[in-house]
């Protein structure tokens, strides 16, 4: 089975401030992670520490493993080798991730050839059927266009085609619907949710809002001031949440009630 990513007692500070502050969670292969919790509560930077995008004066402990390999301390150049290949991010804005000035063929293909090696022709096949499996229209055509030239839910599925590209075993998705309207939103989801079924991908979902998490992760892990408060089943969660945090977070929902949210899976 494709390897999935283990944490364990993963500590970061900047400074006097304790960001994480001993979490323990794994993201199995084939399974949507769901990483939930409000502003602060240290959620994205577990995802930036996972590919390494931590601030260069955070200082990280603990362990992070993938595939048998320690991510916490490897050296910079053996952690670009794996992020973009084996471990890939796409964020809330994914005009954070393309270059204005740069068409989209050169920007897919480019990420190919570097990590890959592969030819002009053969890398512009690839990016051609990856923007195809995630329903950009006329994938040919998009290839020639600049990011500005696409909508907002467009250019997330170009973001999501430029994480995917090299097939990475990791994806993690912090924000990544947040600035979309509700029905570009639920395709974004539906892509997440089938990537991660036929590919085995391994997804960590990072998101303030439960009612995402209710339509789509396996399992939720909740977050508050870089603690772990509450892991399990997204069904658990859902419907019988342990902790007073949780259960104010579900009860924000619009129209909560646990077993509502809970069937928004059939997303």
């Amino acid at each position: 089975m494709t390897p999935g990513l283990s944490i364990r007692d993963l500590k970061l500070t900047i400074g006097a401030a304790k960001i994480l502050d001993g979490i323990s969670f794994d993201v199995p292969a084939g399974r949507i992670t769901g990483l939930a919790g409000e502003s602060g509560s240290g959620k994205t930077m577990t995802g930036m520490a996972m590919c390494g995008l931590q601030p260069a004066n955070a200082r990280v402990s603990g362990s992070i493993e993938y595939g048998g390999k320690e991510l916490v301390g490897m050296p910079a150049r053996s952690m670009n080798a794996l992020r973009g290949r084996e471990i890939a991010a796409v964020f809330q804005d994914p005009t954070a991730s393309l270059h204005p000035m740069l068409n989209i063929g050169v920007q897919l293909t480019d990420h190919l050839r570097h990590h890959e090696g592969l030819g002009k022709a053969a890398a512009r096949e690839r990016a051609i059927t990856v923007l195809d499996k995630l329903r950009v229209p006329e994938p040919e055509s998009a290839l020639k266009k600049y990011p500005h030239q696409f909508s907002g839910g467009q250019l997330q599925r170009i973001a999501i085609a430029g994480a995917i590209i090299c097939n990475p075993k990791i994806l993690i998705a912090d924000e990544p619907t947040t600035a979309l309207d509700v029905i570009v939103q639920a395709g974004i989801l539906q892509l997440l949710r089938e990537l991660c079924d036929e590919s085995g991908l391994a997804i960590l979902l990072v998101s303030h809002d439960l009612g995402v998490m209710s339509a789509l992760a396996d399992r939720i892990v909740i977050m508050r001031r870089g603690h772990i408060i509450e892991a399990g089943d997204r069904f658990d969660v859902i419907t019988a949440p342990r902790e007073e945090y949780t259960q104010q977070l579900i009860a924000s929902l619009p129209n909560a009630t646990g077993h509502g949210a809970a069937r928004g899976g059939d997303l």
